[in-house]
């Protein structure tokens, strides 16, 4: 099977940002506006709804791609999947997300922490791939509250429920796990060959 030209989106989304906060470079606007674009188009969409939309996002992604869409790296919390660093993020939100997405300062329970998006979501940055897994998820999901999503996010021997067996809880959920005998998945060798190709990209094009 042959690959696919990777488009200049893919070559600035494997760039890496700098220490401190994950919103610093253009590719955080792309984490940003999928966070914009599921706040718009679901509903109950606080903190815990959101961490799972971006984590099958990402993860349903890289099973095709072998690259995540947003670069978060998620672990296996008790209440499923949590994109570690845009949780603390949250806490003390920087300038990008800020101006972009109001944030409440309330330290209350998810049923309350209402975020709200500042800006229009801009699909430009999203490969047509992206934006279609973006609709399917929002479309699928729209209704559902962060609770009526467990079974997906916690189905047997899916990343998080091999993690937590193998790792225990709070330890980092390993992309390869979302390959698997489907037909959209690539097999082991074909995202580790897509992988060190865009590694080298990154070396050459990245910061």
């Amino acid at each position: 099977m042959d690959k696919p030209v990777i488009d200049e989106l893919e070559v600035r989304s494997v760039t890496s940002p700098a220490a401190g906060s994950i919103f610093v470079d253009d590719n955080s606007k792309k984490l940003i506006h999928a966070i914009i674009y599921f706040l718009t188009n679901t509903k109950h969409c606080f903190k815990t709804k959101l961490f799972k939309l971006l984590y099958l996002l990402d993860f349903y992604h890289f099973k095709q791609t072998a690259r995540s869409v947003t670069g978060l790296d998620y672990y296996a919390w008790e209440k499923g999947p949590v994109p570690k660093e845009l949780f603390h993020e949250f806490a003390n939100p920087q300038p990008d997300i800020a101006k972009s997405i109001y944030i409440p300062k309330s330290k209350d329970s998810d049923a309350i922490f209402r975020m709200k998006p500042k800006c229009n979501f801009d699909p430009r940055l999203f490969t047509n791939r992206e934006l279609n897994l973006m609709e399917q998820l929002a479309y699928i999901f729209k209704e559902a509250k962060a609770d009526d999503m467990i079974e997906v996010t916690h189905l047997p021997n899916k990343p998080w429920d091999r993690t937590i067996k193998n790792k225990g809880e709070y330890a980092k959920i390993d992309y390869l796990l979302a390959l698997d005998n489907t037909k959209e998945s690539l097999s082991p060798e074909e995202a580790t060959e897509r992988i060190n190709d865009l590694d080298q990209i990154a070396a050459v094009f990245g910061k």
